[in-house]
C-alpha cells in the first residue's frame, strides 16, 4: 500500500493530481482512484485533536481540485472508527476558553462536515468499533456507511453536559433515520446498536470486521470507475434538494440531467450499448 505521510498544509488549487493530498495525523492511501483516510490512533481508540480536525477539513476542501480521486473510504486503525474528540487534547482545553474562542472550534468542527458534504467525491465510511462523538458525526457526514455487528455508534455530546445539535447533527440525522429516532439518540446519548442502526437506514449494510474495509473498497472503486462526472452531480443534487420544494426540485434536476447529457460518458455509454460492450466512462 502507498502511504502518503506529509504536512498539514493543504492548499486548494488547480492541481489535477495527488501531490498536494498529504495527511500527517491520518493514513492515507490512494489507488485506482480511490482515496483510503485512516484515522491512526489505534491506542486511544482513533480520537480527533485540534489539529487533525483542521488537516481533515482541508483535505476534503482540497477534494474538490483533485481530478483523479473519484471516490473516498473513511476507516479507523485498530479495530475501532473514532472515539470523538480527545479527552485531554480538546475537551480539557476547551473548559479554559473564552467565548469567542470556543465559536470558532465550534464552527471549524461544523466546516469539517461541510467539506465532506460538499466534495464532489462520494464518501464511504468503513466502521467497525467505537463510532462516537465526533466520529458518529464523521459517519453521519459520509455518503455510504458500512459498519459491523461489533460497531456501537453514539452521539454521546448529552453525556458531557452538551446539546445534541454538534457538527449539523440535528439536521443531518433525522433525515437518515427520522426525527423521532434521531431525537431519542441526541437527547440520551445512549449507543445505537449495529442492528438499530441498519434497520433504521443509518448503516447501508452489516459486514465482518474483516471485510468492512474491502466491502467499502469494492464499492468505492465501482464508484470510481463509472462516470464520475455524474456521481459527483448526483451528490450535490442529493445536498442541495434538502432545501428545496419538490417543484423547485424537478426543475433542478432537469437542468442537472442536461448538463451530463452533454458529457463524453453519456455518448460513450449510448455507443458501447449499441455495440453491446461495457462503456469505460472517463469522468468527461
Amino acid at each position: 500500500m502507498n502511504y502518503l505521510p506529509g504536512t498539514p498544509a493543504i492548499l486548494p488549487g488547480q492541481q489535477t493530481g495527488t501531490a498536494h493530498l498529504q495527511l500527517q495525523h491520518s493514513l492515507l492511501e490512494i489507488s485506482h482512484g480511490v482515496a483510503t483516510v485512516t484515522l491512526n490512533r489505534p491506542d486511544r481508540k482513533n480520537p480527533l485533536s485540534f489539529d487533525s480536525y483542521t488537516e481533515l477539513r482541508d483535505f476534503f476542501r482540497a477534494l474538490s481540485d483533485c481530478k483523479s480521486v473519484h471516490a473516498v473510504v473513511l476507516t479507523g486503525a485498530g479495530g475501532n472508527f473514532c472515539s470523538g474528540g480527545d479527552v485531554h487534547e480538546i475537551i480539557g482545553p476547551l473548559t479554559t476558553m473564552d467565548m469567542p474562542s470556543l465559536l470558532a472550534f465550534t464552527r471549524l468542527t461544523g466546516d469539517l462536515v461541510k467539506a465532506i458534504r460538499h466534495c464532489p467525491q462520494p464518501v464511504i465510511a468503513a466502521i467497525d468499533g467505537i463510532c462516537v462523538g465526533a466520529g458518529a458525526i464523521l459517519a453521519m457526514a459520509s455518503d455510504i456507511r458500512y459498519a459491523t455487528p461489533k460497531t456501537k455508534t453514539a452521539f454521546l455530546f448529552n453525556k458531557v453536559g452538551l446539546a445534541g445539535c454538534d457538527m449539523g447533527a440535528c439536521a443531518i440525522l433525522p433525515r437518515l433515520i427520522g426525527q423521532g429516532r434521531a431525537s431519542e439518540l441526541l437527547f440520551s446519548g445512549r449507543v445505537m446498536s449495529a442492528e438499530e442502526g441498519e434497520r433504521w437506514g443509518f448503516y447501508n449494510r452489516l459486514t465482518e470486521s474483516d471485510q468492512v474495509l474491502a466491502t467499502a473498497q469494492q464499492f468505492a472503486a465501482q464508484l470510481a470507475s463509472g462516470p464520475t462526472f455524474a456521481n459527483s452531480m448526483t451528490k450535490k443534487m442529493l445536498h442541495q434538494e434538502w432545501n428545496m420544494g419538490v417543484d423547485e426540485a424537478i426543475e433542478a434536476e432537469a437542468q442537472a440531467q442536461a448538463i451530463c447529457m452533454m458529457t463524453n460518458d453519456f455518448h460513450r455509454a449510448y455507443h458501447a450499448f449499441v455495440a453491446r460492450s461495457q462503456p469505460e466512462f472517463e469522468g468527461n
